[in-house]
C-alpha cells in the first residue's frame, strides 16, 4: 500500500512489497519464504523459465527478484538477463553456494546483476539490500 504524508512524499509498506524467489532446489523455496513472508510477499519459482512466468503475471509488484545461480536449463545470470530485458526496473540479485565467479563479474559490472550473495546467506543482509533497493525506487 502506497502512503501519501503531508509533505507528499510516498512510502511503501514492506508488507506490499513482492520478491520473487528462483531456486530450483524446493527446500530452499520453502526455508527462504519461511525466513523472509513475515516482512514480504515471497512468491518462488523452481526454474528460470518459471520465473519468467512469474514476471510476466506479477513484475507490476515484485521490487526484487533472487535468483539461485546453478540451475539445470537457465542458471542465474542467463534467467537475469533475459528478465532484465524485458522488466528492467526491477533489482535483481545472484544467491550461490559456489561462491564468485566470472560470470557473476561480469553480470556484476554490466549491471544485470545488482547485488551478489553466498549460500549460507544471512537473512539481515537480503533484507537490508531489499530494503535499500525499494528506498532507491522510492527516489526514482
Amino acid at each position: 500500500m502506497l502512503h501519501c504524508h503531508s509533505t507528499k512524499k510516498y512510502v511503501i509498506d514492506s508488507s506490499d512489497i513482492s520478491v520473487l524467489y528462483v531456486d530450483d532446489e524446493e527446500p530452499n523455496l520453502l526455508l527462504f519464504k519461511a525466513i523472509f513472508e513475515r516482512k514480504y510477499e515471497i512468491l518462488t519459482a523452481i526454474s528460470g523459465e518459471a520465473g519468467l512466468g512469474e514476471l510476466k503475471f506479477a513484475h507490476n509488484k515484485i521490487i526484487v527478484v533472487v535468483s539461485d545461480m546453478n540451475m539445470p536449463g537457465m542458471n542465474g545470470v542467463e534467467f537475469i538477463r533475459k528478465a532484465r530485458a524485458m522488466y528492467s526496473n526491477i533489482g535483481y540479485f545472484i544467491l550461490t553456494g559456489y561462491g564468485w565467479n566470472s560470470e557473476i563479474e561480469e553480470a556484476i559490472d554490466q549491471n544485470i546483476v545488482n547485488r551478489f550473495f553466498t549460500k549460507p546467506f544471512e537473512s539481515e543482509e537480503i533484507e537490508r539490500a531489499i530494503e535499500d533497493f525499494k528506498d532507491i525506487k522510492l527516489r526514482a
